[in-house]
């Protein structure tokens, strides 16, 4: 497998990009919407950052050194920023602000990260003590927003907070028993606490089907989490989460390319697909943990076929470089005035199919790293 080329496709990328406007972000470029502060910014920026930590290559961290010096003020505000939202994605982007400090030492990055540690403060939480998804998705949790802010906010409690991570682990448990299905061995995309939500089930709270990224997603946290918190009780309790659903979402791996479907327990259906980003995150997390020492050394050659799968059939050589295909473009559940985002099988497969999206191209590119590390 010739993986030279990936690094010119990631490069292509960022000289086609600007703070004002990512070749990657595609949902700002459809709606013509200027650019903001915002998580799939965010994940490519996460990604860009390993890029250069493997590859020594410095375009990298001067493009996302750049890229967040945009929007981050000297006195630690964050410029588009809306704290009334209380909405997690907006938190995912503050997870690289740590190692800019590190890496600059310009006092604004601190400001920030500490900015946004107050704004999680003041999150709303479910009864169980879960943060919301957003403020309009009332005592609602989604695996997306696990992610979205427990590897910012287990740093900030690093940095900030004595190192006590407890709240972070707490979280992700009630997760496991609230969202988990026993029979499928697997998470479902959201979570109610109220029932109130006309996708969530009366009886558990939970939507109706497992969608690939949100699980993706997930399993990327874990992963990330498991890297960041110290050897303990706290760790351990993580470590047993991750390596159960790295066991069983091997099991619906498809056979021959080592990808997942975009609704992962239904393959073969008619309207599924072999979906890129999170099959990526999980060939991530299998890598990952893989090279931690959570997960066992197969899991680094599982993790290996599934991204092999990936360039085989998605990734295609143009004359412009190479373009990821087979990427959904977004997907959701609710709000109450948007009554087709019901978590519906028909819902996951009917949202549309894009290449070059951070959703898929961010994961790729921080699975592309393990791969790099592997093969080193």
């Amino acid at each position: 497998m010739d993986y030279t080329r990936i690094d010119q496709f990631v490069l292509r990328l960022v000289e086609e990009s600007s703070p004002e406007r990512t070749a990657w972000n595609l949902e700002k470029i459809r709606e013509g919407k200027p650019a903001t502060w915002n998580y799939i910014d965010g994940c490519m920026i996460t990604a860009l950052l390993e890029m250069e930590r493997i590859t020594g290559d410095k375009r990298y961290f001067t493009f996302a050194e750049g890229f967040i010096d945009a929007f981050v003020l000297e006195d630690g505000s964050i410029r588009t920023f809306q704290p009334e939202k209380y909405n997690l994605d907006d938190i995912n982007e503050g997870r690289v602000l740590f190692q800019l400090y590190d890496r600059t030492g310009k006092e604004k990055y601190r400001l920030a990260a500490q900015k946004l540690g107050e704004q999680l403060k003041k999150q709303p939480r479910t009864f169980e003590g879960n943060f919301w998804h957003k403020a309009i998705y009332p005592n609602q949790v989604w695996l997306d927003g696990i992610y979205m802010a427990q590897p910012f906010y287990a740093l900030y409690q690093q940095r900030f907070g004595g190192g006590d991570c407890s709240d972070t682990v707490a979280q992700i448990k009630n997760v496991r028993a609230r969202m988990f299905s026993e029979e499928k061995g697997l998470y479902f995309h959201g979570y109610d606490a109220s029932r109130a939500a006309f996708w969530a089930d009366k009886e558990t709270g939970c939507s109706k089907n497992f969608w690939l990224r949100s699980l993706g997603w997930f399993a990327v946290a874990l992963a990330d989490l498991l890297e960041i918190l110290p050897a303990g009780e706290d760790r351990d309790s993580l470590a047993a989460i991750f390596s159960e659903l790295m066991a069983s979402i091997g099991r619906y791996a498809d056979g021959d390319t080592g990808l997942y479907w975009q609704v992962p327990d239904q393959g073969g259906r008619e309207g599924n697909y072999l979906e890129t980003s999170g099959s990526a995150m999980m060939a991530y997390a299998m890598l990952k943990g893989a090279r931690l020492g959570v997960l066992a050394k197969e899991y680094a050659a599982k993790g290996k076929k599934t991204f092999d799968g990936i360039m085989e059939k998605y990734l295609t050589f143009t004359d412009s470089g190479l373009n990821l295909g087979g990427i959904c473009l977004v997907a959701g559940l609710g709000p109450e005035n948007n009554r087709r985002r019901d978590g519906s099988y028909e819902y996951y497969i009917s949202e549309p199919v894009v290449a070059n999206d951070a959703k898929g191209v961010a994961p790729f590119v921080l699975a592309y790293t393990e791969v790099k590390r592997l093969t080193a």
